[in-house]
C-alpha cells in the first residue's frame, strides 16, 4: 500500500505529517511525503520518500512584507505581507495544483493538508480513497468558533449560532479567493465541472472523505455535532531520532542552573529580530530567570554581541526533548508548537501572529495550560516580564499544565491516524 502525504507551508505546517510519515512507514505501508524542496533532506534523514510541491516558504517570509510583521507583529507589518501573498498567490497555487496530480500518479491513499485540500478532489476523479489529514478543526460546529478568530465556546445559544456562523464564513473565505484557479484545474488536469462560490466541502461531508485532526481531544474534544468519520487523533509528534544527542554548549547551560524559560517562535521568528531578542533577554531579566532562545528561520541577536550568563541561544532542538526540561515556554501558539508545550506539561505564554494561533492562544489560557496571550505587536519586557514570572510561580497554573500534559501524552496520536488510513484504504 502507497500511501502519498500532500502537505504544503512552513516547517509547522510539515513536520506533522513527517510524524504521520515516519509512523505509518513503520508500521509496514510504502510512505512518500510531497512538500517544498527546502524540506527535502530533512524529511530523506528520516528515510522517508520525498517529491516536490511548487513554492518556497523560506522565500515567503523573507520578504520584506514577511519581514516587516514578523518583527512586531503591526497591523502595518500585516498588510504588507497580505500584500505580498496576494502577489504571489496565483503562482503559487497553480504550481501546487499541478504538482499534486504528478506527485499522487502511483498512490494508493492520499492524505491531504489543509493547504492542499484540493487534493480530495483526487477520489471525484480518480475514484483514489483520499483522507484528510488537519492541524486545526476546520469542520463546522456549534462548539466553538472558527480558527480565524480566537476561541469561542459554544456555551449559550447565541454563541452557538454565532459559532456555526464564523465557520461558513471561514469556508468561504478559504474558497473564494483560490476558486478560479481550483476550476480551471478540475477543468484541464481532472475533466471535472467547476465548483460553485459555496465550495466543495459540503459535498465532501460524507465516508468517501473522512478527517483526522492532528491536535489533542483532552484540550478540545471532538464536538458532538461531527460524524463518526472524523477523528481527533491526538497531536502527530515526530520524536528526536534515536542517535540524537543535545548539542554541549546546551547540556552545559541546562546542566548548570534552574531550568530557563525557553522562547520558540518556530518560522514565525523574525529575520530582523535582534530588537525582540534584546527585549525577552530584559524581560527574562526582569523576572529573574534563565532565558534559552531557540531561533527557527530567523534571528535573535545581534551578530557578534555577548550575550549575558544567563541566556542562551540555539537554532534548533526537539522540542519533545527540550520542552521538559524548561521551566515554561514562550512561544507563538501554531498547532505544532502548541501541542508539544501542552504535552510537556509546563506553563506556557502565547504571543500570537495571526492565522490559527490566537485560537490556540485563548484555547490553552482557558485550559490553564497559557498563563497568558500576548499579541506580538503588544510584547513589551514591561508587559511579559510579569507573566514570566507567573509562569514561574503560579502552582495553580503549573499543576493545570501538568495534568493536561498528561493526559495529551496518553492519546494515541500516529498510531491511530495510520490506523484509520489503513482501514480507509481498505474499504475504498
Amino acid at each position: 500500500m502507497h500511501l502519498v502525504i500532500v502537505t504544503a507551508g512552513s516547517r509547522g505546517d510539515v513536520q506533522p505529517y513527517l510524524a504521520l510519515a515516519v509512523a505509518a512507514q513503520q508500521a509496514g505501508l510504502r510512505v512518500t511525503l510531497a512538500t517544498h524542496a527546502t524540506f527535502a533532506d530533512w524529511i530523506a534523514s528520516h528515510g522517508i520518500a520525498f517529491r516536490a510541491l511548487h513554492g518556497d516558504p523560506r522565500a515567503v517570509l523573507a520578504d520584506p512584507g514577511a519581514r516587516a510583521w514578523t518583527a512586531d507583529g503591526s497591523w502595518h507589518g500585516l498588510l504588507r505581507f497580505a500584500g505580498q501573498l496576494r502577489r504571489d498567490f496565483a503562482g503559487l497555487l497553480r504550481g501546487i495544483l499541478d504538482d499534486l496530480v504528478t506527485a499522487t500518479a502511483d498512490a494508493d491513499i492520499v492524505c491531504w493538508s489543509a493547504v492542499c485540500q484540493a487534493a480530495a478532489m483526487l477520489h471525484e476523479a480518480r475514484g483514489l480513497p483520499v483522507i484528510g489529514g488537519l492541524l486545526q478543526p476546520l469542520t463546522p460546529t456549534r462548539e466553538f468558533s472558527a480558527v480565524g478568530i480566537p476561541w469561542q465556546p459554544g456555551d449559550t445559544p447565541a454563541r452557538r449560532r454565532k459559532n456555526v456562523r464564523s465557520h461558513v464564513i471561514g469556508e468561504l473565505l478559504l474558497w473564494l479567493p483560490s476558486r478560479r484557479h481550483v476550476n480551471r484545474w478540475r477543468r484541464d488536469a481532472l475533466a471535472l465541472p467547476p465548483v460553485a462560490w459555496r465550495g466543495p466541502y459540503a459535498a465532501q461531508r460524507n465516508p468517501d472523505y473522512p478527517l483526522l485532526y492532528a491536535y489533542g481531544a483532552a484540550a478540545l474534544p471532538k464536538p458532538p455535532d461531527w460524524p463518526a468519520w472524523i477523528d481527533v487523533t491526538g497531536w502527530w509528534t515526530l520524536p528526536a531520532p534515536a542517535d540524537w544527542t543535545p548539542p554541549p554548549a546546551l547540556a552545559r547551560f541546562l546542566a548548570d542552573g534552574a531550568p530557563p524559560l525557553c522562547v520558540s517562535f518556530g518560522s514565525m521568528t523574525p529575520a530582523d529580530g535582534a530588537p525582540l531578542g534584546r527585549m525577552l533577554v530584559e524581560a527574562a531579566t526582569r523576572a529573574g530567570t534563565r532565558l534559552l532562545l531557540l531561533q527557527g528561520w530567523g534571528d535573535l541577536t545581534d551578530d557578534g554581541a555577548p550575550l549575558p550568563a544567563h541566556v542562551h541561544v540555539e537554532r534548533d532542538v526537539p522540542h519533545d526533548w527540550l520542552f521538559p526540561r524548561c521551566a515554561a515556554v514562550l512561544h507563538h501558539g501554531g498547532s505544532g508548537t502548541t501541542g508539544a508545550a501542552a504535552r510537556a506539561g509546563v506553563p506556557t505564554i502565547i504571543a500570537p501572529l495571526g492565522f490559527d494561533q490566537s485560537f490556540w492562544a485563548v484555547l490553552m489560557q482557558a485550559r490553564g495550560a497559557s498563563v497568558a496571550t500576548l499579541p506580538r505587536r503588544a510584547l513589551t519586557a514591561e508587559v511579559l516580564a510579569p507573566a514570566i514570572t507567573r509562569a514561574l510561580t503560579d502552582g495553580a497554573a503549573r499543576e493545570s499544565a501538568a495534568r493536561l500534559g498528561e493526559a495529551l501524552r496518553a492519546e494515541p496520536g500516529t498510531a491511530l491516524a495510520v490506523e484509520r488510513i489503513v482501514a480507509h484504504a481498505r474499504r475504498g
